[in-house]
């Protein structure tokens, strides 16, 4: 086994230089102009069919049509805001970073040393991947949960290999 560190102590450069780097945020399939063409067409076919209701007596019936439109609006919006969620992961020869940034903002950082991290799969044998997550000696983090099935399956793939590349197999 070599050692990685020069004269100084110090590591050398190809042992802190990432091996594979991902950037895992959440799918959202309805962008911001789909967004506000679906809240014109519900919005439309809500007072429209308010309005019909007030002409025949029932203008209580009213209310109702906005509080929905209110219900998908706000159901969105709290999608939207979840999908600011993202993780970086970073495997290098020395450090198996993974770093967690809620919708809120807030930063979680967790590091693995590549030889004792081991990454566990949990399958399901019709939906495919389940569950990920990087178990060590001190710690186990899970990744990639807001990811759809096919990311899953690609981000596995590529972030295994990475991780016995590291390992040096």
């Amino acid at each position: 086994m070599t050692d990685n560190r020069d004269g100084t102590g110090q590591a050398d450069a190809a042992s802190e230089r990432p091996i594979f780097e991902a950037l895992l945020t959440p799918y959202r399939s309805l962008g911001r102009r789909g967004f506000n063409i679906l809240m014109a067409f519900v919005g439309g076919v809500s007072l429209v069919t308010g309005i019909a209701f007030v002409a025949k007596g029932a203008w209580p019936v009213f209310g109702f049509f906005g509080v929905d439109v209110l219900l998908i609006w706000w159901a969105f919006r709290a999608s939207y805001r979840s999908a600011r969620a993202r993780e970086l992961v970073t495997v290098s020869r020395t450090d198996l970073a993974i770093r967690k940034i809620s919708p809120r903002g807030e930063v979680r950082e967790t590091h693995h040393n590549p030889f004792w991290a081991r990454f566990k799969v949990d399958r399901h044998d019709e939906i495919g991947i389940t569950r990920m997550s990087v178990d060590s000696k001190t710690a186990s983090t899970e990744i990639g949960g807001f990811l759809n099935p096919d990311d899953r399956e690609s981000f596995a793939r590529e972030f295994n290999r990475a991780l016995l590349t590291a390992k040096g197999r």
